[in-house]
């Protein structure tokens, strides 16, 4: 009976999660039969009998499963998919209708009792009458893994386990927590025990205990006198000293029970002892609660014998290998030598624990992906190296990958259709390893028997094969036989070397045939891979295409699109809120219109989708035809479409007029009236047409809900259009690119669509035709989606071939082009949204819903006026400012969400006298007739009031005589102050460019009486600034070289000239000028 490693058991279920990889459910239940088996609800044999219900029809795992039975029990197939379980005196025959058994005479006297190795908790154990001097380790009771607490001591003569000992030590301290003296004097026997047997343990043999099992006994029967219960407990852990316990348990672990024993109550004293400390402080330098609890469980397949010590530490390395003092701690508790590891153990094993000690975030770096060994590392030694393989064989660099595939980051993980392409490719590596391999192996042995057919018959019955089986290496042939004979291959490589006179021959045949089955086979397979790669690799290089469908709906449902404009609304009112001040003014969202020709494409696509709507009257059709071909492009500044087929509207409605009454020839009904299409214009010539020609100019929109979301989409559309509209234009740069580089490098000439790919037959003929078509050919495939005539995954398959990685914003086309038409919908039908409309139209005629940017300013009363109106209309929704701004050729369209909680709360009486008294307060004639009327009965002036305004009068007359003599005066109309009134704040603004002045008719004549005072000031304090700055920076000797400059004096290397001061008075104060004279020129300075 071999010990059973982790590996094993780990092995074992990766079997079966790949047999039933399909059937996770079977898996689980196997998972659950283990536990049912752990916590003693099911013995030995019902875990084999469930074990091979579950795996019916899988002898393998059936078989396999034999590795974990203890001694005695064995599970048999047989070729009717029978199964013979045989356990210690009896044979289980399972059949499909039953379990019948059979008793067999036992072979021996020695019982041996059962013991399953659970795969599932990866533990499996020595028989229980091999002896064991391994020291346990004593786990935290915090511990999350740990066998029940209120088990049996004694089940299966198994050992009795240490929370057993915590829990009856728990019981005392319980029951006499009135006497806390019997309490410790219970634990200072138990110590005094535990250190007798630690120096006896020392000393080796020379130092008899002073107490005894059998004294132990005696003074805890004294102690807890009355108390059987508690002292029966006591004698199991006693089995020398209580007769009735000691015929039932083994004595080699009689000793190991007590020390259990003692050390549990050691622990419960010392609750925040050495162990305690460690534990706790590896639970805080792990962080991780799955990390730490991974440790307990090293530690608890260690207490159950499964792993020595030496792999126990190997186990907790990756865990304490980062926290020296924690590690060294744990081995020297363990009474670790690393001697006796290094011998125990291949080198490998040794060396794979100091590699997973370096710190590589230290090493010397080479991009981000690999780090440099460090020159401590010991090297793993290779007999197998020729001086080629050290030559260019890498030895020092390691690849450390910054993230790994259970990342859950999204942008590392690979997308379905990269697994396909990853699978395919491992797949055809995998076949093409097995064939060379094989390959390997067949030339191999096809050089030994030609070697051997070179010999004769004594040589060929001497000759021998070694390890390498006539090859260079070990382990390639090896596996070439294993792969073809499995269990028999040692059989086979034996007697290959043994005999290979007679067995090459046979191997190198069998090698052979299933050489041509696995080349037949990997033809095959090449179409499948091939089909595979073709149908997912396009797919597999859109990254974004995946994600953008889902957030892309969600992006473009109308409640998202308010919800953004809203939002940034609030924002602003938090921010003014904050700042205690008003908020602030102006576009809350401003979107771009590039390309006005695309308005075009944009509108064929939803007209056409408009025409084959059923629940749309032929009434809204027409009227959605008029906003998507006039309004739309008067709005963005862009040339008119025509209403194609508006003629056949007008066919068809005289078709209806001929049944129910008579017709004109001319084709007006004999009731009278307009044409029917004439009659439903609705944008016949708008004042936004007449802008179209301007280079700087507005126009004007407030709009509700419907028109907003209407707008965006209609914005987002025109974007995705031409983005695609650009990449096609790159595309035919580069494929035109290409082509002139093949005719001028290479010489070569090709068609259009005759490229490598097609040439190479990797890749059909495009069925969209050239590069240049695939615009056009894009918006067909929409109009045969938005028909039904396309299927979602051809059309998306289609743009990927023709746009590659940019197809996938157009993924959601025939969505958004469906959204813009239910808006359309809601425009033409709705009550509010028609009056928005028809409140446009009735204010474009009076200018204020738009004009030339450099006159703005003139309409500021008339848009106001609008605003006010748009905002009673829609008081129960929002209200949008929308304005099309075209300046230096392009459109931009700014929308502003408008406050409409803030209203005037007067009566309409009220509002119309206010609208009144600001008309009069604005207009030139500052008088109403009402007080013309009055005052030409009563006048009510003061008598110099009134000379003072016949005087004026008088002034204005004058000066209207001398403009029309041709003075060079403005006229007083053009000098007029402008000035509005903000209904909201009432707040008085003036108008930009226009102006008054005030003169008063003394202002001359005392600015000449106070010249002379003012001027004297304001000098004296000049040169009191003066005087103290050169005071305090200007020394005397630089005042003599200035004056000496000034005059031409004393300087060499100056033109030779002359200086005069004369002095002067001006504005009354005295001032110097000076005089240069040099030769025959004379400059004038001051």
């Amino acid at each position: 009976f071999q010990r059973l490693k982790v590996e094993d058991a780990l092995s074992y279920l990766d079997q079966v999660k790949l047999q039933f990889g399909s059937q996770p459910q079977v898996y689980n239940d196997f998972l659950d039969i283990m536990k049912e088996f752990k916590s003693q609800s099911i013995d030995t044999p019902g875990v084999i009998s469930r074990v091979s219900q579950l795996f019916k029809g899988h002898p393998d795992l059936i078989m396999g499963f034999n590795t974990f039975l203890p001694p005695g029990y064995k599970i048999e197939v047989q070729t009717n998919d029978l199964v013979n379980v045989t356990t210690p005196g009896q044979i289980h025959h399972i059949t499909p209708h039953g379990i019948s058994v059979q008793n067999i005479p036992p072979a021996t006297p020695a019982q041996h009792q059962s013991q399953l190795a659970a795969p599932a908790s990866s533990t499996a154990g020595p028989p229980p009458t091999q002896p064991s001097q391994k020291s346990k380790v004593s786990l935290p009771p915090h511990a999350p893994i740990s066998s029940t607490p209120n088990a049996p001591p004694l089940q299966n003569n198994q050992p009795v386990e240490f929370n057993h000992a915590i829990n009856y030590v728990n019981k005392i301290k319980n029951r006499f927590q009135g006497q806390p003296d019997i309490y410790k004097a219970f634990l200072e026997i138990l110590h005094t025990y535990q250190k007798e047997q630690r120096n006896a343990k020392e000393a080796g043999g020379n130092y008899t205990p002073a107490l005894t099992e059998q004294e132990v006994y005696a003074q805890v029967a004294r102690l807890f006198k009355n108390q059987e219960d508690l002292l029966s407990e006591f004698g199991q852990f006693l089995p020398d000293a209580n007769s009735s316990v000691v015929r039932h348990l083994p004595v080699l672990h009689k000793s190991q029970r007590l020390e259990e024993f003692t050390n549990s109550t050691h622990f419960h004293k010392h609750g925040v002892g050495t162990e305690s400390l460690f534990f706790e402080k590896v639970r805080k330098a792990l962080r991780s609660a799955e990390a730490y609890d991974n440790f307990l469980r090293c530690l608890v397949i260690f207490n159950q014998e499964v792993i020595s010590r030496a792999e126990l530490v190997q186990l907790v390395l990756p865990f304490l290998g980062k926290f020296p003092e924690l590690f060294n701690w744990f081995k020297n508790f363990l009474g670790y030598k690393e001697m006796s590891h290094l011998e125990s153990y291949p080198k490998e094993r040794a060396t794979e624990g100091i590699a997973m000690e370096i710190d590589y975030s230290s090493c010397k770096r080479l991009g981000f992906s690999y780090r440099a060994l460090p020159k401590s590392y010991q090297q793993p030694k290779c007999t197998g190296r020729t001086p080629l393989c050290k030559e260019v064989l890498n030895d020092t660099w390691v690849s450390f990958p910054s993230w790994s595939e259970d990342s859950t980051f999204v942008s590392s993980k690979k997308t379905q259709y990269e697994e396909h392409i990853y699978r395919c490719e491992d797949e055809r590596f995998e076949l093409d390893v097995v064939l060379e391999t094989n390959l390997a192996t067949i030339r191999v042995l096809e050089t030994v028997q030609k070697k051997l057919s070179r010999m004769s018959a004594e040589e060929q019955a001497k000759f021998r094969l070694d390890n390498t089986l006539g090859g260079t290496s070990e382990v390639i042939h090896r596996k070439a036989i294993q792969r073809i004979y499995g269990d028999k291959a040692p059989d086979i490589i034996d007697g290959l070397k043994k005999n290979p006179a007679v067995s090459v021959p046979i191997v190198l045949k069998r090698l052979k045939l299933k050489e041509e089955e696995w080349r037949e086979a990997q033809r095959g397979f090449n179409k499948i891979w091939r089909e595979q790669n073709e149908k997912y690799y396009l797919k597999s290089l859109d990254h974004q295409g995946i994600n953008f469908k889902q957030n892309d709906t969600k992006v473009l449902r109308s409640k998202t699109l308010l919800n953004e404009i809203e939002s940034i609304y609030d924002e602003r009112q938090e921010q003014a809120s904050e700042e205690s001040g008003t908020p602030l003014s102006g576009p809350h969202l401003t979107l771009t219109y590039e390309d006005r020709q695309i308005l075009e494409d944009a509108a064929a696509l939803i007209i056409h989708h408009v025409k084959r709507q059923t629940s749309i009257h032929k009434e809204d059709k027409y009227k959605i035809k008029q906003i998507i071909y006039h309004f739309i492009p008067d709005m963005l500044f862009a040339q008119r479409g025509a209403l194609s087929d508006a003629e056949e509207e007008d066919e068809d409605e005289e078709g209806e007029l001929d049944e129910g009454g008579s017709k004109k020839p001319n084709g007006v009904a004999a009731g009278g009236g307009t044409s029917p299409a004439k009659s439903k214009l609705l944008f016949g010539s708008s004042s936004a047409q007449k802008l179209r020609t301007c280079d700087e100019a507005y126009n004007l929109f407030y709009v509700n809900n419907n028109w907003y979301i209407f707008l965006r989409l209609h914005q987002t559309l025109c974007a995705r259009l031409l983005r695609l509209y650009t990449q096609a234009e790159r595309q035919i740069e580069e494929d035109l690119r290409e082509r002139d580089w093949e005719r001028e490098v290479l010489g070569l000439k090709r068609d259009k669509n005759d490229t490598p790919a097609v040439q190479l037959r990797l890749k059909e003929p495009s069925e969209w035709g050239n590069v240049e078509d695939y615009y056009s050919a894009f918006l067909e495939m929409v109009r045969n989606l938005l028909d039904g005539n396309m299927e979602a995954s051809q059309y998306e398959d289609s743009l990927r071939e023709m746009f590659t990685i940019h197809a996938y914003i157009a993924f959601t086309m025939d969505k958004l082009i469906q959204s813009i038409v239910r808006q359309l919908q809601h425009i033409v039908s709705d009550e509010i949204c028609v009056q928005v409309t028809d409140l446009y139209l009735s204010e474009g005629g009076c200018g204020a819903t738009g004009g030339s940017l450099s006159t703005q300013a003139s309409r500021a009363a008339a848009e106001s006026t609008y605003q006010r109106k748009a905002e009673q209309l829609l008081s129960d929704e929002n209200c949008f400012k929308l304005m099309f701004i075209k300046s230096r050729g392009n459109v931009q369209l700014t929308i502003e969400l408008l406050d409409t909680e803030e209203e005037n709360s007067d009566e309409p009486a009220e509002a119309e006298r206010w609208s009144d008294y600001v008309g009069r307060y604005l207009s030139t004639d500052v008088t109403s007739p009402e007080l013309r009327e009055h005052l030409a009965q009563k006048p009510v002036f003061l008598p110099r009031n009134l000379r003072r305004i016949r005087k004026c009068q008088r002034g204005r007359e004058q000066q209207g005589k001398e403009a029309k003599e041709g003075a060079k005066k403005e006229s007083s109309d053009n000098m007029k102050m402008e000035c509005m009134f903000k209904l909201n704040s009432y707040k008085m603004v003036y108008v930009f460019k226009s102006e008054d002045y005030m003169y008063r008719r003394t202002a001359l004549q005392r600015a000449h009486q106070s010249h002379e005072r003012v001027s004297t000031r304001l000098h004296q304090r000049f040169q009191a600034w003066v005087d103290g700055w050169v005071k305090q920076h200007v020394t005397r000797d630089m005042a003599a070289d200035s004056t000496k400059w000034l005059m031409g004096e004393g300087r060499e290397g100056l033109v030779p000239c002359t200086t005069a001061c004369d002095h002067e008075t001006l504005h009354y104060r005295g001032i110097n000028k000076y005089r240069v004279t040099y030769g025959s020129s004379s400059y004038k300075t001051p």
